[in-house]
């Protein structure tokens, strides 16, 4: 087949859940036989001689990603009907480039990750020449912005923050709707994202869980952990990470420290807010952006995952997973996991019980090595993207594809 995917952020280096996802699906589609083009976003130009992107596609090509500025966003909120996401990606360079490779191309499948590129449908539509549309729905956008106004609707400093996403909810339902009625399939990462998106009654809805290449997240045979040390990675400008490490160092960690004062905390993802930043001090690092999450998760005593808001399969459980981590997360965090990666975690949703797991684990080194063991094979049977690609391939297949 002839495959043109859309991807908001460039899926190598893997720096982000959707680009981990986006490489996942391209590298196994060309390791499938198919022909793929690439169009994504990137504020600098990839080196062609160091990225793999341009030897496993025919064609990447990267338009800059857009600038809107908070005014400009807070006056399409109060002027149109619109989601903020229906902009956020909205660029006339993409809508020119994707028109070149509409006009030049026969493709068989267009695949979108994210519900932002719901934008370039029409053109798809009127473009695409026939060509099947795939929406790869990175979470249940509308259900998500509802669970954070629940959350920040709850702290009179996060009102301002509640009602937007208030409004927010509404505007995604309607759209998110409009994409499920106008593409051919959809892709939910989760059995629970796949029931809300039901609600639309537009495409048949498949789910394709969150997945990585497992063999590289193996710790060398020499790996020595270091004590009490905690992990959490992920975008520290996402909303639910940032909801997460504040909650857990103002509720959480004092707790953990009580007990275990030698506790250290290490926050790992680019793009830390000013928020995240002043949480720290001589025991909590905040490192940012780093080339590689694995050796932090090899250093790691214990990965934490406080997530009180979110949808979909969490890469980063899986990461820690196959890096040998036990974790504790809240449900929500651990929400979509197979049960078999999901009895490797340990579930803990109030800021006691979570301090209890934490300092439990921190001090029984048997009972860490034991889930690492799990861990790490219940990854690669459930999450590894050689098993999981042929479920892709099959429900291109329920749409005429092969």
């Amino acid at each position: 087949m002839k495959i043109l995917l859309l991807t908001p952020d460039l899926p190598y280096p893997p720096e982000s859940g959707v680009a981990l996802r986006s490489f996942g699906i391209l590298r196994g589609l060309r390791e499938a036989g198919h022909e793929i083009t690439l169009l994504s976003f990137a504020n600098a130009q990839p080196s062609q001689e160091s990225n793999p992107l341009f030897e496993l596609c025919r064609q990447a090509r990267v338009v800059p990603l857009p600038s809107h500025s908070r005014q400009k966003r807070l006056l399409k909120l109060l002027t149109s009907q619109q989601a903020d996401m229906q902009h956020r990606l909205f660029s006339a360079a993409f809508a020119q480039a994707l028109s070149k490779l509409l006009q030049d191309n026969n493709y068989d499948l267009i695949q979108f990750f994210g519900i932002e590129f719901g934008r370039y449908l029409p053109m798809l539509q009127a473009q695409g020449k026939g060509a099947k549309l795939v929406y790869d729905a990175q979470n249940a956008e509308a259900e998500l912005q509802r669970a954070i106004a629940l959350i920040d609707g709850k702290q009179p400093r996060r009102w301002l923050p509640a009602l937007y996403s208030t409004v927010q909810a509404r505007r995604l339902l309607r759209f998110e709707g409009e994409i499920c009625r106008a593409v051919d399939l959809v892709v939910a990462v989760s059995g629970e994202d796949k029931q809300l998106l039901l609600q639309h009654a537009g495409a048949g809805i498949h789910v394709l869980p969150n997945g990585i290449h497992v063999d590289e997240y193996r710790p060398p045979d020499s790996n020595i952990r270091e004590g009490y040390t905690l992990v959490f990675s992920g975008k520290m400008d996402y909303r639910p990470n940032v909801d997460a490490i504040e909650w857990f160092c103002a509720k959480v960690l004092p707790r953990v420290r009580k007990s275990l004062p030698q506790t250290r905390l290490r926050i790992v993802g680019r793009n830390p807010q000013a928020r995240i930043m002043a949480l720290a001090d001589d025991q909590i690092q905040v490192a940012g952006w780093v080339e590689s999450v694995q050796p932090y998760l090899h250093a790691a005593a214990l990965y934490i995952v406080p997530l009180r808001m979110g949808s979909g399969t969490r890469l980063k459980i899986l990461e820690a997973l196959a890096s040998g981590c036990a974790v504790v997360s809240t449900s929500v965090g651990a929400a979509g996991l197979h049960d078999e990666a999901l009895a490797c975690l340990r579930l803990s949703d109030s800021a006691d019980d979570f301090a209890a797991t934490v300092i439990a684990l921190l001090m029984d080194d048997a009972a860490r090595a034991e889930i690492s063991r799990y861990a790490q094979a219940s990854v690669r049977k459930h999450y590894d993207w050689s098993a999981l690609l042929p479920r892709l391939l099959a429900a291109y297949g329920s749409i005429g594809l092969g």
